[in-house]
């Protein structure tokens, strides 16, 4: 092979027929009636100009990658490369489609162990992002199955080759490039002796893919958190404790904050009005204001344009205590949380049950999920909502020591390392010496990341002032999760052993 000079990634052009024939040939010398005919690359040209790239080398063809795109549904999942292709007329195509199905990809034997088919394949998959389809996907031979076609099934093979054991060029290839085998294809290529006409449907999936919506809104990719570190004084009355509330989202609004987190139990001063009962019936008296409060904050969202979370307040529901928040949507709309595990302190001094429901939340920004203190501490919870799509964990919480504090701070971020999510933690900080079982607080609010190399080393994306009332405001990347699923340096969410276990709600 001569000097390289220059390596050109290119558009097929018709005028490069003759080129690309001779490249054919000198690439498939097994199947030489797999030549493409000029008016079948002419009819590729005409009908997905940008899915079909050459690569060249000092000006000359050195590789090719030819595609179509397909409404995936439209075939059923066992189909032939005859039918893809529409009898190899392309028929099949349709800008409509939702996959970048790969035709044909070859390198002339003179330039291969250059990696230059990773390029026409990365080709492939920027393209896919940049028309929005949901991924790639083609049928790959298996040319060394013949030496094994006696002893294995299909199956066995493939399951041989992603452990190393058995070495097969093309499939080795494809899956070192992140395409992950879906099923076994029959009858796939006729003509395909070496692969005793099997193949292997191997998909690529657009992480980035957003589905088309008709409606004038968009999910967004960086969302701003704004968490209210709250300072625990006494409060005259729900209107005092209101108005507070309000200066808070007011300020997180003026920084275009898409959230506004609440502390758990952020109205506990409202308890010292009821010294005079018992703590039990002091705080089911404080559950009565909680009705109201939610259709203020309901009210906040909407004025403000800000997605609120409530942090948590007590409240009664057919006779029991229950420790319970709102997520007040911008939108208008709210949805209820509630602690599922409640402490034995809860239990034992205010008589307070724990939920029966854990659910990730749909908002404008992605799915959220929320946990009041104590229940962040098992990670089961978190587990389940990741697996519902969640982005961002909110942690509203209520620590009185710094012991208690360094619980939730450490597993929140576990949370975010094991799930693959953000997770913000807001409390409250100073003393309430009126209020019986809520004497002191110790806090400090933050926003933990995963830990891989597109996050802060530490895995903390922000940290406010220990005991001191603030806001903290962040912003979070989303596609960074969705890029740290497919290709972080771990995989804590792919790699979980499903065979051995399994988690569920009942």
């Amino acid at each position: 092979m001569e000097d390289i000079e220059n390596i050109e990634l290119a558009y097929l052009n018709l005028k490069d027929y003759q080129e690309l024939k001779q490249a054919m040939i000198e690439s498939y010398t097994t199947m030489p009636d797999s030549i493409w005919k000029e008016e079948q690359i002419k009819t590729l040209i005409h009908k997905f100009p940008e899915g079909q790239a050459v690569i060249k080398v000092n000006n000359q063809i050195a590789g090719c990658a030819l595609s179509i795109i397909v409404d995936y549904d439209k075939f059923e999942y066992n189909h032939t490369y005859e039918q893809i292709t529409g009898n190899y007329t392309f028929s099949t195509h349709t800008n409509d489609g939702d996959i970048i199905y790969g035709i044909d990809v070859f390198i002339k034997p003179e330039f291969r162990g250059l990696r230059l088919g990773r390029r026409l394949y990365d080709y492939r998959k920027d393209l896919c992002e940049r028309l929005n389809l949901k991924g790639l996907a083609f049928g790959g031979r298996i040319p060394n199955f013949h030496k094994y076609a006696d002893t294995l099934s299909p199956k066995e093979y493939i399951d041989k080759v992603r452990r190393k054991e058995i070495h097969d060029p093309v499939l080795n290839f494809q899956i070192s490039n992140d395409f992950h085998p879906a099923r076994i294809l029959t009858n796939y290529l006729e003509g395909d002796a070496s692969s005793h006409e099997y193949a292997v449907l191997l998909e690529w999936d657009n992480i980035y893919y957003e589905k088309k919506n008709k409606l004038a809104t968009t999910i967004k990719k960086i969302v701003r958190l704004g968490l209210v570190q709250w300072q625990m004084r006494p409060y005259k009355s729900l209107d005092d404790v209101m108005e507070q509330a309000e200066f808070f989202i007011d300020a997180v609004s003026g920084y275009r904050s898409d959230f506004a987190l609440f502390p758990e139990f952020f109205n506990a001063p409202l308890m010292a009005e009821n010294n005079h009962l018992s703590t039990p019936e002091a705080i089911r008296e404080l559950a009565k204001h909680t009705a109201e409060m939610v259709q203020r904050f309901s009210k906040l969202a909407i004025s403000y344009n800000i997605n609120i979370i409530t942090g948590s307040m007590p409240e009664m529901v057919d006779g029991k205590l229950h420790n319970a928040g709102y997520l007040c949507r911008r939108d208008g709309t709210m949805e209820r949380y509630e602690k599922l595990h409640v402490t034995p302190d809860e239990a034992k001094v205010w008589g307070m049950v724990g939920g029966n429901q854990i659910v990730a939340f749909d908002t404008d920004c992605g799915k959220i999920g929320i946990l009041i203190c104590y229940d962040v501490e098992f990670p089961e919870l978190s587990r389940i909502l990741a697996d519902e799509g969640m982005d961002i964990l909110f942690v509203p919480f209520l620590t009185d020591t710094q012991n208690g504090f360094s619980r939730v701070r450490h597993c929140a971020q576990a949370r975010a390392i094991e799930n693959e999510c953000y997770v913000a933690i807001a409390g409250s900080v100073g003393n309430l010496p009126k209020v019986q079982n809520m004497d002191i607080q110790f806090a400090q609010s933050m926003v933990f990341t995963p830990c891989d190399f597109a996050f802060p080393t530490n895995g903390v994306k922000a940290e406010a002032t220990q005991n001191s009332e603030m806001i903290l405001i962040a912003d979070v990347d989303i596609d960074l999760l969705r890029e740290l699923n497919q290709f972080g340096s771990v995989r804590n969410l792919k790699d979980r052993r499903l065979d051995l276990f399994e988690l569920r709600k009942k």
